[in-house]
């Protein structure tokens, strides 16, 4: 999809949000709603999200293991934000390395081929092993994702490495220990404030990044300490 005459005067930015239901990526499309600079937010996944802007531009698609279709939609586009993901324990290893890897590359296959220009935020997670050598299937998997990103050739690359992140709202917690950290999270955040980072800030950073860059050239890797700094150096407030 072309940008429209308007898009093009104001110079208002087009951009694609994966993930759109979980819980960054719910707050990842909020924000560009709000966005100013956003001209239209299209967002992709398996179901609707029971929203609707007029900056809005949702799109269905079930197999993310062959994003050929979304050739049209992703023509044109200026930024991605890719927020899709899956839990450890929540699916089988083998599921959780091709919703972790597989499906990032195949995104970013037809992404590159449609928007060659475009950035590209990636939520990525603390731990995250570029080298393969750690023995926690995440950390290996994510860092293979990144991997990839990085060779795609996208101008500008944004890997997000979150430590604990806080849901904010209310929401049913996957495990135990996700439990365990919503309860003692008012504590946590005091006594280790670089291990922890809300899911709306980590989401309006994803967001900012690929809108307006960082000033990194061509990758930049953000730690958990790196993206409290983005998030305390926007003047903006967001309610």
């Amino acid at each position: 999809m072309t940008p429209t005459v308007q898009e093009r005067a104001s110079g208002q930015m087009r951009l694609v949000i994966v993930g759109a239901s979980g819980m960054v990526g719910a707050y990842a499309l909020r924000y560009a709603l709000e966005n100013p600079a956003v001209g239209r937010a299209t967002s992709i996944g398996r179901k609707k999200l029971g929203i609707s802007h007029p900056k809005l531009n949702e799109v269905l698609h079930r197999d993310f293991a062959d994003c050929s279709a979304l050739a049209e939609t992703l023509s044109g586009q200026d930024a991605a934000v890719f927020c899709l993901g899956a839990y450890t324990g929540a699916v089988p290893d083998a599921e959780l390395r091709k919703i972790t890897v597989d499906y990032t590359i195949e995104f970013a296959r037809v992404l590159r081929g449609s928007s060659p220009g475009a950035a590209f935020s990636f939520l990525s997670g603390n731990g995250a092993d570029p080298t393969g050598r750690s023995r926690i299937p995440f950390a290996r998997y994510k860092g293979e994702a990144e991997n990839a990103l990085l060779a795609a050739g996208f101008p500008h690359v944004y890997i997000f490495r979150p430590a604990y992140i806080y849901p904010v709202e209310p929401r049913k917690e996957p495990n135990f220990s996700y439990r365990l950290l919503r309860a003692i999270y008012p504590a946590f955040r005091i006594l280790f404030p670089n291990q922890v980072i809300r899911a709306d800030d980590l989401a309006r950073a994803m967001v900012d990044a690929a809108v307006h860059g960082t000033g990194e050239h061509r990758g930049a890797v953000f730690e958990n300490r790196d993206i409290r700094a983005m998030i305390e150096s926007l003047q903006t407030p967001w309610p």
